[in-house]
């Protein structure tokens, strides 16, 4: 029964991550547009690998986090600073990079390795896990053990595989959606990380 509930939070979560328009996705459509599906399915190995490492890194932080619950409010002053300055980063990338820059060519071989390295660089993987295991935490819903851990990590594997193997699928139909979206991410995301930072201020106030 556990590593069904626990499976499930992962393969939702994740699923939830993956499908937000980012530089993986987008990768994923122009890679499989390129060298077609199956090709693509190995950069999406190298994402889900690296996926389930990122989700037992969190699914830790988040556990160490609840047990020290004296910390929490430190933390989460800290991480609204940091939500402030994320946000005005995404702002001042948006806006002052405006010209259009050339896609790096992926050798169909080390398809693999590049998935692994891009998935390497998506700093938000981590923080992003870590929040919502700690929801889990604080709602009772996730016990944190090695095993149960496990567990989650192979939920996200498998979730963030099906989806970008979706976005591999589909590539040809929402190609130039998503890029437009995509051309957009770092202004969504200034507004998305401002928007938390100010609700989590008001919430601190109101303590």
């Amino acid at each position: 029964m556990a590593f069904y509930t626990y499976f499930f939070f992962g393969f939702i979560i994740a699923s939830l991550g993956s499908i937000t328009p980012s530089f993986l996705n987008l990768t994923v459509v122009k890679f499989s547009l390129r060298n077609r599906k199956k090709p693509a399915f190995y950069l999406i190995g190298g994402y889900a690998t690296v996926l389930f490492f990122q989700a037992n890194i969190g699914a830790y932080l988040a556990s160490i986090l609840m047990e020290n619950s004296e910390y929490i409010t430190l933390i989460q002053k800290i991480g609204t600073g940091i939500l402030f300055l994320l946000s005005i980063n995404f702002f001042r990338v948006h806006f002052s990079s405006k010209e259009q820059k050339k896609d790096k060519e992926i050798p169909k071989s080390k398809a693999f390795f590049y998935g692994i390295m891009m998935s390497l660089l998506n700093m938000m993987a981590i923080p992003f896990y870590f929040t919502f295991i700690s929801i889990l935490i604080g709602m009772e819903y996730f016990n944190y053990s090695y095993i149960n851990a496990l567990y989650f990590s192979i939920g996200s594997t498998i979730g963030s595989f099906t989806l970008y193997s979706i976005y591999a699928i589909v590539a040809k139909r929402i190609e130039h959606k998503l890029t437009y979206i995509a051309s957009k991410m770092d202004f969504i995301l200034g507004c998305l990380t401002g928007i938390v930072a100010i609700g989590n201020l008001i919430h601190l106030s109101y303590k």
